[in-house]
Formats: structure tokens, C-alpha cells, sequence
């Protein structure tokens, strides 16, 4: 319980109708959990405007509303705050409620297309390895101390993101590292957080069915730093072009990290295989569990972010080395007859590529490569085609299958992928829909030595079809192949 004079401070309120001196029990936009004495927050989606709710949810209970604009007719108690923007707002109110805990931790945000998950996990497990309390908040899962929470979101809603930062405190953790997507920061979910730093890994083709323009997508990644306090940290990779943006006109601490150009932090690679890789890392040559070039770049991340936190340098490489990084990142499994099987949540070109010049970097002779690929329903159409085409570029044999297809039909989305297809690569590449068979038909046409890449799910243990969920977990599925295969 809250007094609502409390919750509105820092808040930019237009109007008052009513007295601020009143106790709140919780803050909720979704009118369907709406309890007494709440403050309800109406806040304008994509789909739904929470100003159509405002009626049902003084009957509800409501006590304190925050709009943008007054509903014209509304019966009962409650008092009225009108606000230029409710979902800034509503992230502004939600901090407030929980008495601002990101303030009481050390707040570490990950932005970028690719390698979030991995950074922002890698990051909470080597500060538990040195002997702090922390948080983890990442697509895969939530975590506090360990203890496991499932995650919907990469990044939560305000309300949410606030009582799982609240209960990180109360655990008594020192940091928390978090994702920070695109949409979290377009929609103003990350308003009223306080970060201590900010971490900027890379930009490619992602998500215009929600952002528009790559511009679009490029401003809500730099929003994020230009929101830093002056005293945090920005780390960005200066071997991405865009790198340098997220730095522009930004107050605070600025860092940055590379393999190819000048850095504040430099690696080079010095082996790369299944095993692992050997990096020359801020001079010294250190062994990790990880591979490929991506994930040179996401332990170069990690590492100067564990500089700028003040960590010891010894420490922090004894301790790197011996992770081994986000589930369904680069996940291999050696089959029977040394085939190799690869589980990754690849789901942009330039993550489909990542994953497959590394394979090709790796592979020793002739091995063939068999890539197993969909691209998700209801999402950017513009990548299908190119997903398609550099699956083909980078393998001997693709598969184009499903991959939550959500509303639509799954046979459609693989003819948008097709387009991508130059007809001189077309003999490579099969369309099975059915995900199961199209795993399947990978291990009947592997041969000993191949390499089985699954991309797209990763981690997820589920297929959304007309939406519906149900059970699909990619390394399930290779498993019982495999065992199969004897």
C-alpha cells in the first residue's frame, strides 16, 4: 500500500481532478486486474487503447485513474490525473510504487539485435562466480540468486520489471543484468529505471513489422543510452557501424570494444573450434568454453563491462573461461557416427550467418553442413527471403520448415522464404513443414562427419500454431534422433 502523493513524484501532470492524498494497493493497466484501491493506468497499445477500460475499471474499483484524456462519462469514485504520455506514466508511477529499486542494485542494460541473451547471461553468472547476489532478467529466463522465474517478454512490463527488481533488493542482490529490447525502450517500458550502465552489442535487419524503418529500429536502440544518468557507462562495439551512434550526444562514461578496429578493449582470436576458443584477450591468451566470432564479441563485452564495474582482471578471465553461455546459443551435441548437431536461436540474417560462418570456419574437410531453418508467423516479412538465401549461400542441404507460425499458415511463410532462393541453389534446398520431419529428414541425410544446424528456437520449448502452444523443444527432437540413429 502506497499513498498516491508518494507514487505521482517526478511524474508531469497536466491535471488534477480530485485529491492525491489517497491509498493505492496496486497500479494495473490491464482493466481484466483491476482490484480496489488500485490505481489504473490507461495506456494506448498497438491493439488496445486502455482508454476505452476507464468506465469498467472504476467499477472495479479503481480509485486513481491516469489518462491522457478525460472519458466523457464515468460513474463512481475515483480521482483523475491526465498526463501527456501514459505509458511513460505508467513506468514513472511503477517505480515510484516499489520505492525506485532500481536504485538500490547496480542496473546493467543490453541492447542491441544479437547477443543480448548471451551478454546479459554471461554477465549474471560470472558475478555470481565472484561472490555476488544478482539478478538476471533475459528472454530466456528470469533469475534471482539462482532461483528460476519463467519469462514471456524479453523485457518485462513496468509493473513487473518493478516488483522483480523490488524482490531482486529484497534478496539482497548487488547487480542485475537486462535484456533491453527495441520495443521495451519504443514503448517506454524502461521508464523511471535507474541504470548504472548500458551495453551496446550490434544492429542488423530485426523487427521492422513493429519499427517500420531500420531508422525507426536504429532511434529506439540509441534512446536507451541517450536515457543513461551522466554518471553511467556506455559500452559499445566499435566494429559495428553503428557502434559510434549509440555514443552520440550521449553525457556519460563512454567505452568501446573490438576485434577489428581501434578500442578501449581489444581481442583477437587465436583458435576457433567446437571445442572452444583461444583469444588473445587484453593481452593475455585466455581458453573459453564458447565459439565463434560472435561469441569473441560477446566475452570481449562482458569482460570490459566487468572492467567498468570495478571487478579484478584476474578474476574476471578465470572465471569467464569456464562458462558456458545461454541455452540454445550455439548448443552442440556429438551424435552417432561424430555427427555434430547445433541448436541456435538464430532468427535474423545476420545471426543465420553468424552461426554458419563459424561452422565453416570450423568444419576440417568435407563435411556437409544441413540447416534446418523457419521464419516465425505474424513478424517481419521483409527477412523470409533473406533468411532463405543465406541459410542456402552458407550450407549443402536446407530444410525450410515451420517455426511459430502463430496465425499464419506455416506452407505460406516458407513460400515468402523460397523468393530468397537464387533457382541455381534451389537443388540444395527441401520445404517440409512439419518441423518434427524436417529434423528428422536432417539426421536420414546426414552422413558421418555432418553438421545438423537447427536455427530459430533455441531455447524455446514450444511451437505456436493458430495459437495454440504446444511442447517442441529442437534438442529434444535432435536427442531422440540421434538415440534413434543408435
Amino acid at each position: 500500500m502506497r499513498q498516491l502523493s508518494d507514487i505521482l513524484q517526478g511524474l508531469p501532470f497536466t491535471e488534477l481532478q480530485g485529491s492525491a492524498d489517497v491509498t493505492i494497493s496496486a497500479i494495473v493497466f490491464d482493466s481484466r486486474k483491476v482490484v480496489p484501491d488500485c490505481l489504473f493506468v490507461a495506456v494506448r497499445g498497438t491493439v488496445v487503447d486502455g482508454h476505452n477500460y476507464i468506465e469498467q475499471a472504476v467499477k472495479g474499483g479503481a480509485k486513481a485513474i491516469i489518462c491522457e484524456e478525460l472519458p466523457a462519462h464515468v460513474t463512481g469514485e475515483a480521482d483523475f490525473l491526465m498526463v501527456p504520455n501514459s505509458a511513460v506514466a505508467l513506468g514513472i508511477v511503477s517505480a515510484n510504487f516499489y520505492d525506485n529499486p532500481s536504485r538500490k542494485l547496480k542496473l546493467v542494460g543490453v541492447t542491441g539485435t544479437n547477443g543480448k541473451t548471451t551478454v546479459a547471461t554471461l554477465l549474471y553468472q560470472l558475478f555470481r562466480d565472484l561472490g555476488y547476489k544478482c539478478g538476471l532478467l533475459s528472454t530466456v529466463e528470469n533469475q534471482i540468486n539462482g532461483k528460476i522465474i519463467p519469462s514471456t517478454h524479453t523485457t518485462p512490463d513496468p509493473v513487473e520489471l518493478n516488483r522483480l527488481l523490488d524482490e531482486m533488493v529484497a534478496q539482497g542482490c548487488d547487480y542485475c543484468f537486462m535484456e533491453v529490447s527495441s520495443h521495451a525502450v519504443a514503448q517506454h517500458r524502461i521508464e523511471g529505471l535507474s541504470f548504472t550502465g548500458g551495453i551496446f552489442t550490434n544492429l542488423t535487419h530485426d523487427h521492422l513489422d513493429y519499427h517500420k524503418t531500420f531508422d525507426n529500429y536504429l532511434k529506439a536502440k540509441k534512446a536507451f543510452f541517450d536515457g543513461l544518468p551522466k554518471n553511467a557507462f556506455a559500452l559499445t562495439n566499435n566494429d559495428d557501424r553503428n557502434g559510434s551512434v549509440m555514443l552520440q550526444n550521449t553525457k556519460v562514461h563512454k567505452k568501446t570494444y573490438g576485434l577489428k578496429s581501434m578500442a578501449d578493449y581489444k581481442a583477437k582470436i587465436l583458435e576457433n573450434q567446437f571445442g572452444g576458443l583461444l583469444l588473445n584477450i587484453d593481452n593475455e591468451d585466455v581458453w573459453f568454453k564458447m565459439v565463434g566470432s560472435f561469441n569473441a564479441y560477446n566475452l570481449l563485452a562482458v569482460f570490459a563491462a566487468a572492467m567498468l564495474l570495478d571487478q579484478d582482471r584476474s578474476k574476471v578471465l578465470t572465471a569467464l573461461s569456464k562458462l558456458s553461455g545461454a541455452e540454445g546459443r550455439f548448443d552442440y551435441t556429438v551424435g552417432p557416427n561424430k555427427i555434430i548437431g547445433i541448436v541456435d536461436y538464430a532468427h535474423t540474417p545476420d545471426a543465420v550467418q553468424n552461426v554458419l560462418s563459424t561452422i565453416h570456419d570450423i568444419r576440417k574437410g568435407n563435411e556437409k553442413v544441413i540447416t534446418v531453418i523457419g521464419c516465425g508467423g505474424d513478424r517481419d516479412k521483409a527477412k523470409r527471403p533473406i533468411m532463405a538465401k543465406v541459410a542456402c549461400d552458407w550450407s549443402d542441404k536446407v530444410i525450410l520448415t515451420a517455426d511459430n507460425p502463430r496465425s499464419e499458415d506455416p506452407a505460406e511463410i516458407i513460400k515468402d522464404m523460397e523468393q530468397g532462393v537464387d533457382p541455381s541453389e534451389r537443388r540444395k534446398m527441401l520445404s517440409i513443414t512439419d518441423r518434427r520431419e524436417a529434423i528428422k529428414t536432417a539426421c536420414m541425410l546426414a552422413q558421418p562427419g555432418d553438421i545438423i544446424l537447427l536455427a530459430g528456437k533455441g531455447h524455446e520449448k514450444y511451437q505456436e500454431i493458430k495459437g495454440v502452444k504446444s511442447h517442441f523443444d529442437d534438442k529434444e527432437e535432435l536427442l531422440n534422433q540421434f538415440k534413434l540413429m543408435g
